[in-house]
This record gives C-alpha cells, sequence and structure tokens, in this order.
C-alpha cells in the first residue's frame, strides 16, 4: 500500500543531532567501523541521553497532538549507522516516546540524498560535509552547534529565530557588504529598497511554517517566528517589502545594527537560531540551540 507524506512538514535529522553519541562517535574515531559496531550492539539496551536537537524536535512532534489521521510534522531519522547498529537509536527513540517512524540507516554513506527523495523542508545534521551537500541540492539545512543552551522554558509554543542574508534571502546583499564595505552596502539597499530579495535556503522551510501557522489567529499560534538580523535602518526596508511580497508573516523582526544576537535570542526564547556566520553562531549557541547554515559569501575561501 503506498502512501505519501502529503502537506506534512517534514524534518530530517542525523541520530548525531537527536541523541549525545559523542562517547560512540569517538570510539568510531579512535578504534574503527568494526569497534564501533561492537560497542553499538554491546549497547543497543542502553539509552541514549537526549543531543542538541532533542528539544526541538520534542516541541515538532507536539505540533501533531490531538491530530492522529492529520498530523502537521513528520521527522525522519537519517544515519551513517547500519540497520544493526542503528537499533540502540530506535530503541532510545521509543523510550523517550518520540513518534519517529520512518529513517534511512546507509552504512557510513552520506545519508543526504535521501534528504530530497524524503521531501524534507529541513535537514539538521552534526556532520557539515552532509549538510552542504543538502544545501547544494536546494535543501534547507544546518549543522547543529554543540551547545549548553537549556529547553525554551517561556512556553510550550515552539520559537524558531532566522538570520536574513544567505539564510531566508540570498546573499546578493551581503556580497557587497564583504566587498565594498558598509556604506556601499546601505547605498545598494536603499536604491533597491522595493525590489525583493531573492529567495535564500531556508525560504522554503519558512514558508512550510506559514503554513501551520495560518490554521490559527496569530496570538494563538503554536508556532512563533522571528528575524534577528545585523541589519539597520536604512537597509531595513528592503528586508520588510520582500516578505509582504512573498505573503510570508513574521511575528518579530529585530534589526539591531551589528549588535551581538545571543541576548535578543535568548529574551526572545529561541528553540533554535540560523545563521550563515559562524562567529555569529558560536556566540548565540551560548543562549540558544544554533544551525550553522554554511552558504553564501561568509562560507567561500
Amino acid at each position: 500500500m503506498s502512501t505519501t507524506l502529503g502537506d506534512k512538514l517534514v524534518i530530517a535529522i542525523s541520530s548525531r543531532a537527536l541523541f549525545d553519541l559523542d562517547e560512540s562517535h569517538r570510539v568510531f574515531e579512535e578504534q574503527g567501523t568494526d569497534s564501533y559496531c561492537q560497542y553499538q550492539i554491546e549497547r543497543e539496551e542502553v539509552l541514549l541521553e537526549p543531543g542538541v536537537a532533542f528539544p526541538l524536535v520534542r516541541k515538532l512532534l507536539a505540533l501533531n497532538q490531538g491530530r492522529p489521521d492529520q498530523p502537521r510534522v513528520e521527522v525522519i531519522l537519517l544515519s551513517r549507522n547500519n540497520a544493526d547498529t542503528g537499533l540502540r537509536v530506535f530503541n532510545s527513540i521509543q523510550h523517550h516516546k518520540l513518534e519517529v517512524t520512518r529513517a534511512a540507516f546507509t552504512s557510513g554513506e552520506s545519508p543526504y540524498r535521501y534528504v530530497s527523495a524524503f521531501g524534507a523542508h529541513l535537514f539538521l545534521s552534526a556532520d557539515p560535509d552532509d549538510v552542504k551537500k543538502a544545501l547544494e541540492a536546494g535543501v534547507a539545512a544546518a549543522t547543529i552547534v554543540r551547545s549548553k543552551a537549556s529547553l525554551n522554558v517561556y512556553s510550550e509554543q515552539l520559537r524558531i529565530a532566522f538570520d536574513g542574508d544567505a539564510v531566508l534571502f540570498s546573499d546578493d546583499a551581503e556580497r557587497i557588504f564583504k566587498e565594498q564595505g558598509l556604506a556601499a552596502f546601505q547605498t545598494s539597499e536603499q536604491a533597491s529598497a522595493r525590489q525583493p530579495l531573492s529567495g535564500g535556503p531556508f525560504r522554503n522551510f519558512l514558508a512550510a511554517l506559514q503554513r501551520i501557522q495560518r490554521e490559527y489567529p496569530p496570538e494563538k499560534s503554536p508556532i512563533r517566528t522571528a528575524l534577528v538580523t545585523a541589519r539597520g535602518a536604512p537597509a531595513h526596508e528592503r528586508v520588510i517589502r520582500t516578505l509582504r511580497a512573498w505573503d510570508i508573516r513574521i511575528d518579530e523582526a529585530l534589526f539591531l545594527g551589528g549588535l551581538e544576537k545571543g541576548d535578543f535570542l535568548k529574551a526572545f526564547g529561541a528553540d533554535i537560531f540560523f545563521d550563515d556566520q559562524q562567529g555569529h553562531c558560536e556566540s548565540a549557541s551560548r543562549h540558544v540551540t544554533t544551525g550553522h547554515v554554511p552558504h553564501g559569501v561568509s562560507n567561500q575561501g
């Protein structure tokens, strides 16, 4: 009997992003594949501790509560384990009562090629190479940054924050800033204020979130989004007009004019923040779960 994932929001996630597999990965790196396999099989009844992205996945799956016949979200496990060693991961999924039923185990090969096959809107991984390949294939993807950030305790609402250039939008404007400086960037953005920016790798993911948000009045939505950008006036206008042209609502927009983003992300209560610049990600990860998007001019060279 064939089936499809329909209009669901589909999230693909690696086992190392979902669970704490640092010790297992250390065995793999130091002792090789055979020792790793033996290690995992011997411990397949030992439950894995939650990883950096675990709280995010739990909140995503909570969007399905009360909708057993029409779930909004599907989480897919993509793992470099084989099916044998992956049993420990599925045992942990079942213990934590996560509704994850679909998976691809690739026995050491990169699982990125299954991201598009599953129709995923987002891929989260601990492996930067897999993330880059997914981005090149046109899928929103981010490398989970190691973090001590705790679960969002503000509410049960899912809160997701995005950088602008090279994440939601193309990196065209950022290229001007990098190559010609702030003055040229501001002049260009003012001149192009009524010309919408091209979409970046996360445009479609934001649109998928928006489809769920539209089922609710804004004040009762289970999802809240924020744009957190280093842009300030006068470069704000083009961003606002771009989102308007896309018919996409952003609940909060923070134009920080170069201020560090961490405290603002903490104040927003982000469950995850996506940024293309490694330095911004390292700063943000002290406060919230963060995904590095290795896309655009800031990640070249």
